[in-house]
């Protein structure tokens, strides 16, 4: 048998017929269910002459209907290249013609941008997931009650070095790239992650990040379809409903960006909500503050503390974990590298640095994407010598774990002395009034450059550019410490939530 995605779900479909494995807007499937509406639509796209290699576009938002569209590919060998539905008409264009998608799946609230690209894009086919139909869309459950339920099965043979997902990056350095991931790179990815953080059959989990994101997609949701776990979609985050679903579906694991949760600590009688359920809480996609994973173990007081994720588009999302027992121990780490993923910390020529110092953070392992889609040259830099070069700044510890200092673009040098972002956030994050932080540097006639801090303060609270600077002296090096705070009502962010420097800049 060779192994791939889509055997994930037969497996599950197998073991747990009656179990339930997705959740969404009230609506429940079993795993028998679900698998024999992705079967459904996997014969259908087999019907339309959708083969190995094809591209297979979803613009959506989280729903099951997201996670049909993904598995059935993962059946046929298709790929499966979510668009981020927050993109404006012209970025979706870009993306639709990079990748050279033919069919394009779609909710009704975005037929106006799904008639803009089938105007301007070569797409064939389209279908559309309730609602009144536009012209010349298929209605997607009227495809599905139109196909047989049966396993595709041969003559299609789908191993791990076939393409599973092109997953296009926030593109904060220009154009996003679209990232290659093979079968083999999402089943190790899942492999690592089930080791370290011991996802289970028992789980109950809340899917809140985007799935047209590598965390939602690859860390968390098909991690808990090879287990057989429960999952609860939300179609987007709302702080009220998230802690709803908590309590009444009595969830056992739940993840998200800072961002998020900053949003979530927000919300009124916060602690009334029963999170007793709750045995596992993770963090991604941005570095997260000590303080906000003390207060997330104040909510989920259950859980025995929080992961803490770092990983990348091209690494099919995870390199490091902090496993939830040690965040108190080893404040500001992101973990060691995950068990078949090796790490290195290098100075500029690619050598290895001395414990404790700074350098960029390299990886290799079978997690590691296949190449940047029809660009040679960007693959060629970014792989170099065999290792993924993440262009982030980090050091390590004589036990190994990982620190996430910056990104390599990110590192102020001021009067001569480097100074990293990440350790300034770290003390603005410990102000009681501050709910967001970033730290950037802006030109300087004297020093070159100097550091300026951009702050959303907490709802109801007030101050000045001299507290928070003042206030920054006291606990570091007043060079280090910010010359210049400007207050915002919001932080400019990617689609993966990390806070968008680029525009702050």
């Amino acid at each position: 048998m060779k192994m791939n995605v889509g055997y994930l779900l037969e497996n599950a479909a197998s073991r747990y017929p009656k179990k339930l494995a997705l959740v969404y807007e009230g609506k429940e499937y079993t795993y028998g269910e679900y698998n024999q509406r992705v079967n459904r639509l996997s014969n259908f796209l087999r019907a339309q002459g959708i083969g190995k290699g094809e591209k297979v576009a979803t613009l959506m938002n989280n729903s099951n209907f997201q996670v049909e569209i993904y598995l059935a590919c993962a059946k046929i060998g298709a790929v499966f290249t979510p668009l981020n539905y927050r993109q404006k008409e012209r970025e979706l264009e870009y993306v639709i013609q990079h990748s050279e998608a033919r069919t394009l799946f779609f909710f009704p609230e975005f037929s106006t941008e799904a008639d803009y690209l089938k105007n301007r894009c070569p797409i064939t086919r389209m279908v559309q997931v309730g609602g009144g139909l536009v012209p010349a869309a298929l209605d997607y459950e009227d495809v599905l009650r139109s196909s047989s339920d049966e396993e595709p099965g041969l003559p299609i043979t789908i191993t791990e070095v076939d393409p599973c997902q092109l997953l296009y990056t926030s593109g904060t350095t220009g154009r996003p790239k679209g990232v290659i991931l093979s079968h083999g790179n999402v089943l190790w990815n899942v492999i690592n992650s089930i080791f370290i953080r011991g996802d289970r059959n028992e789980d109950r989990f809340l899917l809140v990040g985007p799935l047209y994101h590598v965390a939602g997609l690859n860390s968390h949701f098909t991690t808990k379809i090879a287990v057989g776990a429960t999952v609860v979609i939300m179609k987007s985050f709302k702080a009220q409903e998230m802690m709803e679903l908590i309590e009444s579906y009595k969830i056992t694991m739940v993840s998200g960006a800072p961002s998020l949760y900053h949003i979530l600590f927000q919300l009124p009688e916060l602690e009334s909500y029963d999170t007793r359920s709750v045995r596992s809480c993770s963090v991604g996609a941005s570095i997260c503050p000590q303080e906000t994973k003390y207060r997330l173990t104040k909510l989920f007081r259950h859980a025995s503390g929080v992961f803490d994720v770092y990983g990348a588009t091209e690494a099919t999302c995870n390199i490091s974990i902090l496993p939830a027992v040690d965040w108190e121990r080893k404040p500001g780490s992101v973990g060691k590298g995950l068990l078949f993923t090796r790490l290195r910390i290098v100075d500029r020529i690619g050598a290895d640095v001395p414990t404790g110092s700074i350098g960029e953070i390299i990886c290799c392992g079978p997690n590691i994407m296949e190449r940047y889609y029809k660009d040679e040259e960007a693959t060629c830099e970014a792989l170099r010598g065999g290792w993924l070069h993440t262009g982030d700044l980090g050091k390590m510890d004589e036990e190994g774990y990982l620190y996430i200092v910056g990104r390599l673009k990110d590192t102020i040098i001021s009067g001569g002395e480097n100074i990293y972002p990440r350790e300034v956030e770290e003390i603005l994050y410990t102000h009681p009034k501050i709910q967001e932080a970033a730290v950037i540097g802006v030109p300087d006639p004297k020093w070159g450059e100097t550091v300026k801090a951009v702050v959303v303060l907490s709802p109801g609270q007030m101050a000045t550019e001299e507290e928070i600077i003042f206030y920054c002296k006291q606990k570091i090096a007043p060079y280090k410490a910010p010359k210049l705070v400007d207050f915002v009502s919001e932080l400019p962010k990617t689609a993966s939530g990390k806070i968008d420097k680029k525009i702050l800049r």
